[in-house]
């Protein structure tokens, strides 16, 4: 085993890899919507890191490869920016802000990937496009967000609603985080769906239907000085019935895990 990758038989092309960690970049960057820094004025507060990811990916023969993780992200009075997604703030103050979002996810796959994906047509990523909202009470953070696909690729939409709280222990933080993605008929057939040109032996024909994911996780962080951080991220995601019945698809649970280091200007 080298000391960077696993097995061999749990490697995942390297593409859909850094794909997948671009993704969830955006999960470990701490938002400036939560810190103590004002940005009211507009003079904006800057997050740079790096860190490493391992995630899982559901289709066949798709599994784990370690991957390097790009922190990056931006936040001011009247927008908040951090790879891959981007907000205008159409009203924000202390414990409520209302947002346009735009969000790339890069879902998509080509026949190249896996061998259970040979004879598929390509699916391609796009960049998602809605409202999102973010509500800080006393209790807890509650973020909700619809996305409809904006490229047209898929034609589909998503909604999700997320509770996360961050529980401080001296220079440790934990946040874990419940959220509830519904994806529709649209984006579930075209990224798990099977067309009839595409049916084969092992790979019957399959018409996607609506479905709610499931996701769990906890970051963890540790302030080192006052600008530098480190943090752990755990994940895991449980697929809905319409993705598990998929034929590309051999896992009920999708795993993630980043560590890295951000510094805060």
């Amino acid at each position: 085993m080298s000391q960077h990758t696993l097995p061999r038989h749990s490697r995942a092309p390297a593409k859909l890899g850094i794909i997948a960690a671009l993704m969830i970049s955006a999960a470990w960057t701490p938002p400036a919507f939560s810190q103590t820094t004002d940005t009211k004025d507009g003079s904006g507060q800057w997050s740079l890191g790096f860190g490493a990811a391992v995630i899982d990916k559901a289709y066949r023969d798709f599994n784990r490869e370690v991957q390097p993780l790009p922190v990056a992200s931006y936040e001011n009075k009247w927008i908040s920016a951090s790879i891959p997604t981007f907000d205008v703030k159409l009203y924000s103050n202390d414990s409520f802000s209302f947002r346009l979002r735009a969000r790339w996810a890069g879902d998509g796959y080509e026949a190249s990937d896996s061998p259970a994906l040979v004879g598929m047509d390509k699916r391609k990523s796009s960049i998602w496009a809605g409202g999102a909202v973010i509500w800080k009470t006393d209790f807890a953070n509650i973020s909700g967000e619809v996305l409809s696909d904006a490229m047209g690729n898929s034609k589909g939409m998503r909604a999700k609603v997320q509770i996360d709280r961050r529980f401080a222990a001296g220079k440790f933080g934990f946040t874990p985080r419940l959220a509830a993605e519904w994806v529709d008929d649209k984006y579930v057939d075209y990224y798990y769906g099977v067309r009839q040109s595409e049916a084969q032996t092992g790979r019957a024909f399959y018409d996607g239907k609506a479905t709610t994911n499931l996701q769990i996780g906890l970051r963890m962080d540790y302030t080192l000085a006052r600008h530098h951080t480190m943090f752990l991220d755990v994940g895991a995601t449980r697929f809905g019935s319409t993705v598990k019945d998929s034929p590309l698809v051999d896992k009920a649970n999708q795993t993630s895990l980043a560590l890295g280091y951000v510094y805060r200007f």
